[in-house]
């Protein structure tokens, strides 16, 4: 696994960027494989979907891959999720009341057509949609203004002690669950659909218990879109160096960070690359050990 650090993530003031945030909208199913340009991405977040399916939204900063994907639609939930630090983000498109939502929330999105973005005819669609995220960048007005920082990051040797926890499920629903391990100071993700050697090299898990409700439309296959209410509060747990720490997470507003605390006071993320598990509270569950 290919480990680095992650300076804009963690709040460094000395990295710089001449990009948005830019955020690929990626499949998360055994379709999908080998899934490309999870190793360059500094945040991932994971999102359900309908289905009981899950999606993954990579949060690319500083380090500008070429080719990611398979790129697959957007859902109302990524208002949430990519508003925070103001990012674009790259898609197949998506449903037209979920387009209008996402134009009103003022979110820049490439689909389909856009520069960088190509079908691989040796795979099957709608699972073939690639983004070389190089050239997509290069036509992005240049600002090297540093984005706000997603999570509250600090340092690890400041990481409460917590209670042991080597391995983690989250579940998402009864046909998905993402399973980790703990091994060789990182978290290795069990199931990935991700390319060999291209793995998201993550120092943190971070599983957020949200509220789901309905969208308001169906999929094609009459499925209905669940849509993750990223706001308020919720439980939080917050895995690192093989240790749990549980609080609770609150976001005022679509647009707001995330915040942590524990009884103790605030809580903050060790710098370096997370994924975050948004967990449904009703119908998912997190079992760790």
């Amino acid at each position: 696994m290919r480990r680095r650090r992650a300076c804009v993530v963690s709040g460094d003031d000395s990295a710089s960027q001449d990009h948005p945030v830019l955020v690929a909208k990626m499949d998360n199913t055994y379709s999908s494989a080998p899934q490309l340009g999870l190793s360059h991405a500094d945040l991932v977040v994971e999102e359900l979907v309908e289905g009981g399916l899950t999606r993954l939204a990579a949060f690319f900063y500083s380090d500008i891959p070429g080719v990611v994907g398979p790129v697959r639609s957007m859902r109302a939930s990524d208002i949430g999720i990519v508003s925070p630090v103001k990012a674009d983000v790259v898609t197949s498109g998506a449903a037209a009341v979920t387009i209008r939502r996402i134009k009103g929330a003022g979110i820049t999105f490439f689909g389909e057509g856009s520069k960088g973005m190509a079908r691989d005819n040796s795979r099957h669609a709608p699972y073939n949609l690639f983004a070389n995220l190089s050239d997509v960048a290069s036509g992005l007005d240049q600002d090297e203004a540093r984005p706000d920082d997603y999570l509250p990051w600090g340092d690890a040797k400041d990481f409460p002690k917590g209670q042991p926890a080597k391995s983690i499920a989250a579940t998402f629903s009864g046909g998905h669950t993402t399973n980790w391990v703990f091994h060789n100071g990182g978290y290795v993700n069990q199931n990935t659909y991700a390319a060999k050697g291209d793995e998201f090299p993550a120092d943190t898990v971070l599983v957020l218990r949200v509220k789901v409700g309905d969208a308001g439309y169906r999929d094609p296959a009459g499925n209905p879109v669940p849509e993750t209410k990223f706001t308020g509060s919720g439980q939080a747990l917050l895995f690192h160096d093989g240790r749990l720490v549980r609080g609770t997470w609150k976001k005022k507003d679509l647009h707001s960070a995330i915040t942590l605390s524990t009884k103790a006071g605030k809580l903050d993320v060790p710098a370096g690359h997370t994924w975050l598990e948004l967990v449904p509270a009703a119908t998912g569950n997190v079992t760790f050990k």
